[in-house]
């Protein structure tokens, strides 16, 4: 399969799944339980239909929209994941460049394989820092200050985590960071020889952001799960998520908001913003998707906090029904893992481009010029 003949988010997946060994592979695809919310992030995008207006004069359109003080070209950004190095060895530097060719947010993980400080210099496009909040307090307080003094934009601090979900692919396959080499991966890792080459030859995979205090994930093999029940504070309260938007100064996001009444908590603590996210359906199975809860929270908080619709997003329409439901913007993770495994910054370009397309396609055919004309009015529910 060539880059050239992927059309849709599920070429690439396709096209990573002959990328990547069969570990890898999983952890980026896999999700928690029997993934009943991984798939209804996406199938909730069915539920309600767009209805177009004609005859509008939609020559010239203006995808422009102000995310968390900055106008991104297009209402839908990158979401932080972890680990971007072991899908295509350009990892994050391929992500933070198509970010900055398309003008939209990028985020990088706690859990990033560059640093905070690279990522700060090679971009001038905006850009946000996921915080895990770990139990050593030393170290939450280090990333912090790393990501003020390399001038981030906004920290997201993810709070639907205070456990790792239950993910059976990633227990069958035995995925952990680094990879750990047993006689069953070994085989996938050999049948992958491009993968495998880059990953031993090029520079030494690890997590820099954590590893002047925290060995597991870059010296030490661990599973993502292990890694969050045994490193993460899982005593994490509003008070605290308070406490660490006032040591952040700047803009403040939480993300993985679900219900309303969070949502209201998040506007008491005076966060800027929230990603209503599951997590990718990775923590939680049997929850909602952030498409389905974003009209109660759009009635709760819509126009106090900037509401962001993370997750399931695979259409340029996807992205225009959550902001005809209220939402200021979108986001997701592997709408550009996909494409990034794929065939690195060219494959997540393509990715951010084919979505671009849809977008403004959708806009002239439901005869809009600019985003704030979405509404409701434009949706009917099944």
């Amino acid at each position: 399969m060539r880059l050239q003949d992927c059309h849709n988010i599920a070429d690439f997946r396709r096209m990573a799944k002959t990328r990547l060994p069969y570990p890898v592979f999983h952890y980026i695809d896999g999700a928690a339980d029997d993934e009943v919310t991984k798939d209804r992030n996406t199938s909730a995008y069915d539920q309600c239909d767009l209805v177009p207006d004609v005859l509008a004069g939609v020559e010239e359109i203006d995808l422009t929209t102000r995310v968390m003080g900055h106008d991104i070209a297009l209402p839908l950004f990158l979401s932080p994941t972890a680990l971007q190095r072991l899908f295509h060895w350009q990892g994050e530097r391929a992500v933070a460049a198509a970010a900055q060719k398309f003008n939209t947010w990028f985020g990088i993980s706690s859990l990033a394989t560059v640093s905070i400080e690279e990522i700060g210099e090679s971009i001038t496009t905006p850009k946000l820092f996921q915080l895990y909040i770990h139990k050593d307090k030393g170290l939450n307080r280090m990333m912090i200050e790393r990501c003020q003094a390399a001038k981030f934009d906004a920290l997201a601090l993810t709070v639907d985590t205070i456990v790792a979900g239950n993910r059976e692919r990633c227990l069958r396959t035995g995925f952990t960071s680094p990879p750990r080499l047993t006689p069953r991966s070994a085989i996938s890792f050999a049948s992958h020889p491009g993968w495998t080459l880059n990953y031993l030859l090029r520079e030494k995979f690890h997590l820099p952001n954590l590893d002047t205090h925290v060995a597991e994930g870059s010296n030490v093999a661990i599973s993502v799960a292990d890694y969050f029940n045994t490193m993460l504070d899982q005593s994490m309260n509003w008070s605290d998520a308070a406490n660490i938007r006032e040591q952040w100064g700047g803009t403040f996001c939480l993300k993985g908001i679900m219900s309303a009444a969070d949502a209201r908590r998040a506007v008491e603590i005076g966060a800027d913003a929230i990603m209503v996210s599951n997590h990718g359906g990775r923590q939680l199975d049997g929850s909602r998707s952030p498409f389905d809860q974003l009209r109660e929270i759009v009635d709760t908080v819509g126009g106090e906090i900037e509401i962001i619709c993370d997750g399931g997003i695979r259409r340029g329409t996807h992205v225009l029904k959550a902001l005809s439901a209220g939402a200021t913007a979108c986001s997701g993770g592997r709408l550009y893992l996909y494409a990034l495994a794929a065939a690195g910054q060219a494959g997540v370009e393509r990715s951010l481009g084919n979505l671009q397309a849809e977008i403004a396609r959708g806009m002239k055919l439901m005869g809009k010029t600019r985003i704030d004309q979405l509404s409701e009015a434009n949706l009917r529910w099944r």
